[in-house]
């Protein structure tokens, strides 16, 4: 089983920063793909920011030049790094991550994995 902790979300003031945490931890073998999607209230989840294992970034339109996302290997860790927030960019930041993990027989087996989220508030 793997577990994603997540941390960082709070409020904020519009054109402030703030800065996101997730790790991983459990039976993992290597992790692929590491992602942050934003889910407003009655609207469904929308992706915000990945990173794949060869460092290969990819932003939400809205996001570009504002947010960072970065990866740690050694601790199996991403950062969404928020600068410049707006009121759009409320919401609970997800942490999502693909990965290979290992079974009690150890399989290599692939999952994806969700943080629990973390709230983030963009208000004067």
């Amino acid at each position: 089983q793997v577990t994603l902790v997540e941390s960082g979300g709070g409020v904020v003031h519009p054109g402030g920063s703030l800065r996101l945490s997730c790790v991983a931890s459990g039976s993992i073998i290597k992790i692929n793909t590491m992602a942050w999607y934003c889910q407003v209230q009655g609207k469904e989840r929308e992706l915000v920011a990945s990173v794949r294992s060869d460092g290969t970034t990819k932003y939400q339109d809205s996001v570009k030049g504002r947010f960072t996302i970065a990866r740690d290997n050694a601790k199996n860790a991403t950062y969404l790094q928020l600068n410049n927030v707006k009121r759009e960019d409320t919401g609970v930041y997800y942490c999502n991550v693909d990965l290979w993990q290992s079974d009690s027989e150890l399989q290599f087996i692939p999952a994806i994995y969700w943080g629990q989220g973390t709230q983030v508030i963009v208000s004067s």
